[in-house]
């Protein structure tokens, strides 16, 4: 009986939170955004595959190294990006960033070196530094209400979340039919898809009420401020015990099922789609009190997320 109120307030949640999708504009972002992360997700498993190919036996090296590029040049360049970004036209800064994503995706199965992985990883991760920050920037100019605005959060969090768990699988379906390099053709159809997407949607210009401040302020004024937050910083040391766990799973149960010859391809995604099943199930173990609005039931579930 428990558990039923549970997976019944759950999924008023949900529903609360799909009802922004009634927004045209916002509902054409969100899905540029989701056919970009299943991309992303389809590079991630052909990457990993690729590595194993090129490095053999020092591929976990290989692969670490560049998912460490990958994370260094996300969070060292968004807020260079987001500060260079500010004042130009949002919806080029958008689809530059695509097209740039799409052009690596294009060039990655015809590597034949390690370095060339590297280079390429950081342009990618780059061009995410530049997208996701203007994506999150427009959200608020588009939706006015504030519930509105949460619950954009709230879904683009649980689209991030959802792409982890069937990305992977769907990687898993396309190998039992193809080689891996054929995920790339996925990745760059992703892209290029968010792009013409975010093309057809008219952006409100940006406010002329904002401060001219100077670069370097605008530079590090999101770090200062999150880190002058006692809560956030507190989050922010879940995330990092996450993603340590997270990055260990992800080069391991990669290289170990490659390791067999016929089986292993197949069987890598599909364990990774099983690592974020309890991050998907977290949620139903949650008791919702009857004076928590959706704010609080989101915030919950992420923490736990966290520690899934």
């Amino acid at each position: 009986m428990r558990r039923a109120l549970v997976s019944e307030a759950l999924e008023s949640e949900i529903c609360h939170m799909i009802e922004v999708l009634k927004h045209p504009i916002y509902a054409r972002l969100f899905s540029a955004q989701v056919i970009a992360l299943l991309g992303t997700g389809l590079l991630t498993v052909a990457l990993a595959l690729l590595v194993f190919d090129l490095a053999g036996d020092k591929a976990g090296a290989v692969l670490g190294t560049a998912f460490a590029i990958k994370m260094i040049a996300y969070v060292g360049l968004a807020p260079v990006a987001n500060a260079v970004s500010e004042k130009l036209p949002r919806k080029a800064v958008l689809i530059g960033a695509d097209l740039v994503r799409a052009t690596v995706a294009l060039y990655l199965p015809f590597i034949d070196s390690v370095w060339q992985i590297y280079a390429l990883i950081f342009v990618l991760q780059a061009a995410s530094a530049t997208f996701t920050p203007a994506f999150q920037a427009i959200i608020p100019d588009i939706l006015k209400d504030e519930k509105d605005y949460t619950k954009a959060l709230s879904l683009s969090r649980l689209a991030y979340d959802l792409e982890n768990l069937i990305s992977p699988a769907l990687a898993g379906l396309l190998l039992t039919f193809m080689s891996y390099h054929w995920l790339f053709g996925g990745t760059l159809f992703g892209f290029v898809a968010s792009a013409a997407l975010v093309s057809l949607v008219s952006l409100p210009p940006i406010a002329k009420i904002r401060e001219n401040r100077p670069f370097f302020e605008r530079l590090t004024r999101g770090a200062r401020i999150y880190l002058a937050t006692p809560r956030l910083r507190g989050l922010l040391a879940l995330n990092l015990a996450a993603a340590a766990a997270g990055a260990f799973i992800m080069a391991v149960s990669k290289l170990k099922c490659n390791r067999h010859p016929i089986r292993g391809c197949h069987h890598g995604p599909t364990l990774s789609s099983f690592q974020r099943v309890g991050a998907q199930l977290t949620p139903t173990s949650i008791e919702p009190r009857q004076q928590s609005g959706p704010d609080c039931t989101n915030t919950r579930s992420i923490s736990l997320d966290s520690l899934a």
